[in-house]
């Protein structure tokens, strides 16, 4: 399916705003996936290991299974010359899983271009989207000088202006950056591919692609018509040896869901490379908005912060934080309230992206001099936080129904005008009913130790900034 690339506004807009939550997940199939964020995976990686299964294109042929337009000429260039070739892989659980796909397909790779020399990138965040994605981008994929990017968000919210942003940033670092779109889907939606249509999350992320003239490949095709054919469950347990168990969530491909993914990708790339690649052109204006070209993240213990009851925390140092390392060498901590820090930024978003648990707390956030109130807001499957003045400052809870004797990666972010703006944040001595937060089935650790849960602490990984961090 071919997306115009002079599609009018409205038709964009009606994309953008089409949710996904038709086809939500139950609640213990959220817990499975909840659980997958409870740590981060090396950024490097490598495919020596025995295990990783071997590929097989296969025959299966299916038009909506790839888009070339115009494909990637730089990449298949490098890898015939046998040059060295960085390629980096970001998405959200399913991208940080080591069988989703990721493994298979980088095995696939080398084993199809042999006299190139490969270099992985892991930048797979479980349980984040492409707004997270537009914040991490450039320290955790552009700042390697990457040759080819796969960018996979579409079951995590197929927020498309931050999937723009992601593109802009990348061509705006270095144009010869190859990038292609990942379409993975969840429960229900191996219908729209069996109908020959595309789910409506991937239709918005689709209007991106064609625009930007970038190769996307749909994942779930094969497993939809092996779902048709009565030859695939797409959800459930292995109670039929005759029959791929796709996944048991909705969402995590088994390994074998994950080879299929891998096999779809191997038979895109056959056709991307026989085709006659597009000459490249210049940076478009923007589709959809300039905006996310502008996130980034700030490390906060290179800030100057004075000793004012923040700590910078080296995460080896503590067992329950060292298993996110790989985001976050240090973390900015406080443990007392009223520790507080400043820092000034321009642009119109700010947030944290840190490490929840039992005992961590909340923050007040001052703007200008002004305590703000934070009023949830959402666009598409974009949620975050609108700052409006107040006669005290509002808290932003890092606690929440997920933190029950676990860690886990988070973020949130605010929105303020377009502006320069000096920012000061305080752990607040304000304490959340956490009991209430967390569902009954989730109290058990609670009860028995309460006092694990009776403080108030932060770990704070990095600043998000959707702006330039000031002097």
């Amino acid at each position: 399916m071919v997306m115009n690339k002079k599609c009018s506004k409205t038709a964009l807009l009606a994309c953008l705003l089409m949710s996904v939550t038709a086809f939500s997940q139950t609640r213990p199939d959220r817990d499975k996936i909840a659980a997958s964020q409870a740590g981060a995976s090396p950024l490097y990686f490598d495919v020596s290991a025995a295990n990783i299964p071997v590929i097989e294109v296969g025959d299966f042929n299916n038009e909506l299974e790839c888009n070339v337009r115009a494909g990637l000429p730089g990449f298949f260039e490098k890898v015939n010359a046998g040059k060295k070739v960085v390629v980096a892989f970001i998405g959200g659980s399913i991208t940080q899983a080591n069988f989703g796909y990721r493994l298979q397909t980088a095995k696939y790779l080398e084993q199809t271009y042999p006299q190139a020399s490969f270099q992985w990138i892991n930048a797979g965040v479980s349980g984040t989207g492409t707004e997270l994605g537009a914040f991490r981008i450039d320290e955790q994929v552009l700042s390697h000088r990457p040759d080819l990017i796969f960018i996979e968000f579409a079951v995590n919210g197929a927020y498309a202006a931050g999937m723009e942003g992601m593109i802009r940033q990348t061509i705006k670092r270095n144009p010869n950056t190859a990038i292609c779109l990942l379409y993975t889907i969840l429960t229900g939606q191996t219908a729209f591919y069996q109908k020959n249509d595309l789910p409506p999350n991937i239709k918005g992320l689709e209007q991106v692609a064609a625009y930007y003239e970038l190769p996307a490949v749909n994942l779930g095709v094969e497993a939809a018509m092996l779902e048709a054919a009565g030859k695939l469950i797409w959800k459930g347990n292995q109670t039929d040896p005759n029959k791929i168990l796709f996944s048991e969530d909705g969402i995590h491909p088994t390994t074998a869901g994950g080879n299929l993914y891998a096999g779809t990708i191997a038979r895109a790339f056959k056709k991307i490379e026989a085709a006659k690649p597009l000459k490249k052109k210049e940076l478009p204006k923007p589709l959809i908005t300039a905006a996310w070209e502008e996130a980034t993240m700030v490390d906060p213990s290179t800030l100057p912060v004075p000793n004012k009851g923040w700590r910078v925390l080296p995460t080896d140092a503590d067992p329950n934080l060292k298993r996110f390392s790989p985001w976050f060498s240090n973390v900015l901590s406080a443990n007392k309230p009223g520790a507080t820090f400043s820092f000034r930024f321009k642009g119109d978003m700010l947030g944290v992206f840190d490490i929840g648990g039992p005992e961590v707390g909340q923050l007040e956030w001052i703007v200008d001099g002004k305590p703000i109130k934070l009023s949830r807001e959402k666009e598409g499957n974009f949620i975050y936080y609108q700052a409006k003045d107040t006669s005290a400052a509002d808290v932003l809870n890092r606690f929440n129904s997920y933190c029950n004797n676990r860690y886990r990666g988070q973020f949130d972010v605010i929105k303020v005008p377009q502006g320069d703006h000096l920012v000061t944040v305080t752990l607040s001595g304000r304490k959340a009913d956490k009991l209430m937060i967390l569902p009954e089935d989730k109290r058990a650790d609670i009860i028995q130790h309460p006092e694990k849960y009776d403080q108030t602490v932060i770990y704070l990984g990095r600043i998000l900034l959707r702006g330039t961090l000031l002097k």
